[in-house]
């Protein structure tokens, strides 16, 4: 009986008790221990990535003047919006009118230096040297003597001008109206020039100081030349014909430091086409300051050419209108 009732009253909780029915999701166990961070994590890597790779197709594909806009864009952001796209920042004004230093015209890592640096003041001249000068007036007064003992040129030597000038020493030899330094539209001497040339020569190895040639013509176009053949090659070629007396008569070649053709641009009376003065040849003894500012400016002409050696003639630079004519006299 005791039984009996025992089995009734453990049936009869069975069927009170609740039915619990438990229903497992597929993926569930692997996705419970991860979640989706590791989702985030990749996207953000591959974000990365595509990000860097395009920076570096960037910089692959655009010019220096494009990556210095995209430069100076992210210096100065709130200068492109107010000022629109003027260019870099130094060229820009600050934003802040009145305010302090303009931080766009300084770059990272140049501390205080600005970007627009004031153009530095153009450097005087050197002086010349009092030794320097001493020794182009010694050889200024043995050339003159020299013109005055020898016969050969003493006859020439209202053709032979020596002046000293801001550079050196100027010899010209100039042309005269009965007696050409060259044939016509010729650079072959004519006998007297390279005997004056020659003589000359010797006498400038007393100093050290280089030598300058240039050549000039007047103002009458060439024309008895091949084609494009003008008063610069016939200059130039004059110029070399001198050199080449100069070193025949003792002048060491190592002095040498210019040789060039003017043509017409420098005359000494440019009131007359075909004035003799105008064609002569030019040698310059340089001084030692003249020689350092030639090294300097890369060979810049020298201004002192624009200052005749003689004073009775003015210096006029320029050139005259053609003067018709198919001589060519220069």
């Amino acid at each position: 009986m005791m039984s009996e009732k025992n089995s009734r009253a453990s049936q009869g909780e069975q069927a009170l008790a609740p039915v619990i029915v438990r229903r497992s999701k597929k993926g569930e166990d692997h996705g419970g221990h991860h979640g989706g961070a590791w989702k985030i994590a990749y996207a953000d890597f591959v974000t990365a990535m595509m990000a860097f790779f395009l920076l570096m197709w960037l910089l692959g594909s655009t010019s220096k003047y494009d990556k210095q806009g995209i430069e100076d864009y992210f210096n100065t952001p709130l200068s492109s919006l107010i000022g629109g796209n003027e260019g870099t920042a130094a060229a820009r004004p600050s934003v802040v009118q009145g305010g302090g230093r303009d931080i766009s015209d300084t770059r990272p890592g140049d501390g205080k230096k600005s970007q627009t640096q004031p153009t530095p003041p153009a450097t005087a001249a050197p002086t010349v040297a009092p030794s320097d000068a001493a020794r182009l007036e010694q050889l200024k007064a043995k050339l003159t003597a020299l013109i005055e003992q020898s016969p050969a040129l003493k006859a020439f030597k209202d053709q032979i001008r020596i002046s000293i000038t801001n550079e050196g020493l100027r010899i010209e030899i100039v042309d005269s109206q009965n007696r050409p330094m060259f044939p016509s539209g010729s650079s072959k001497l004519q006998p007297y020039a390279e005997t004056i040339l020659t003589q000359i020569g010797a006498a400038l190895n007393d100093v050290d100081n280089r030598i300058s040639i240039a050549g000039h013509t007047d103002a009458v176009p060439y024309t008895a030349g091949p084609e494009g053949y003008s008063n610069w090659e016939l200059s130039s070629e004059r110029a070399n014909a001198a050199r080449r007396a100069l070193v025949a008569g003792g002048m060491h070649g190592e002095k040498l430091l210019q040789v060039r053709g003017l043509a017409d641009v420098l005359p000494l009376n440019s009131n007359i086409a075909d004035e003799p003065t105008n064609r002569r040849i030019s040698i310059l003894v340089l001084n030692k300051a003249a020689e350092l500012a030639f090294f300097h400016d890369g060979g810049r002409t020298a201004i002192d050419e624009a200052v005749p050696a003689s004073s009775a003639i003015p210096a006029v630079v320029g050139r005259l209108q053609p003067v018709t004519g198919s001589h060519g006299t220069p």
